[in-house]
């Protein structure tokens, strides 16, 4: 990596850190520091399972609890099975009590106040350039986030993934999509030494998917890519694109070839730019309106 993109990350970093109070012992004036204020925030009025705290803050299981027992302590939280009348209480969650939603409410009005003071010494030109570049840096942010990692095709976040690319071909193709028209793709095809299906997850849900198929006699065969509109234009197709390649080249195929819609036209020039060449059709898919391969290297 280069020396100097990582100073500059370095240098970001502890500026937005200064300026937005997270080295202070108590966090906008608010009588506790960053963490437990921002888990405070996640809670939120409608509360939310304790599970889903730690996911989608990143929070190892045993600093999350310290930070629940605090607020519980101070009387802003409590936790406990989602469902009272379950036997085992594995899901729990965390809800606020009066104090608080009142901390709470505080807590939004103080992050006002925050903002306001960030952009207030700027000229409305300036404003809006920072407002920009917030927004441009929060999705870059978010898209280096996602983890793209093997995952068994019967696993449930799989299953789902699966799913959502039926719904969202189904949608734009012309006449919907019917799986009984199109080519299976069988289970076994997509794990070890057969294939495998890559899930891409933001926060430890699922946002996309890709798989690869092996071949004994032919190029690997890339199948169901797909992205989640959520993560749309952050990179994430291309990742999966290139780690399905990988893998393929790593199992020794020195080519790749994939199939796909007239429809797609996101995914269609995704493969162009990346170094795929049309070919002539090499499977019957009822869907299928182009034929694309690659040549990997190993």
């Amino acid at each position: 990596m280069d020396a100097a993109l990582v100073a500059t990350v370095r240098r970001f970093n502890r500026t937005v850190t200064q300026r937005v109070g997270a080295l202070d012992d108590e966090y906008m004036a608010q009588g506790r520091p960053l963490g437990q204020a921002r888990l405070l925030w996640e809670i939120g009025p409608g509360g939310a399972e304790v599970a889903t705290l730690r996911a989608r803050l990143g929070l190892d299981s045993g600093y999350l609890s310290r930070l629940l027992r605090i607020l519980e302590s101070d009387g802003l939280v409590t936790v406990g099975p989602a469902d009272q009348t379950a036997a085992d209480g594995r899901v729990r969650i965390a809800t606020l009590t009066d104090a608080g939603r009142t901390a709470w409410a505080d807590l939004d009005e103080r992050s006002d106040d925050l903002a306001v003071s960030i952009l207030e010494p700027l000229s409305a030109h300036r404003r809006e350039r920072l407002v920009a570049a917030m927004a441009e840096v929060e999705r870059l942010l978010i898209g280096s986030m996602v983890v793209i990692e093997a995952c068994p095709p019967g696993d449930p976040r799989a299953r789902a993934c699966l799913r959502a690319y039926a719904r969202d071909i189904a949608r734009r193709f012309d006449g919907g999509f019917d799986p009984a028209l199109s080519n299976p793709v069988h289970d076994d095809a997509l794990v070890p030494p057969n294939g495998v299906l890559l899930l891409a997850t933001l926060n430890a849900e699922p946002v996309g998917c890709g798989a690869v198929k092996l071949h004994r006699d032919a190029p690997a065969e890339i199948k169901r890519v797909w992205v989640a509109d959520t993560v749309r234009g952050l990179g994430v197709g291309r990742r999966l694109l290139g780690e399905l390649e990988r893998y393929a080249a790593e199992a020794g195929a020195t080519a790749v070839r994939l199939d796909t819609n007239r429809n797609l036209t996101e995914a269609i020039a995704m493969y162009r730019s990346t170094g795929y060449r049309e070919i002539e059709a090499y499977n019957t898919e009822h869907y299928a309106h182009h034929w694309f391969e690659k040549l990997i290297e190993q």
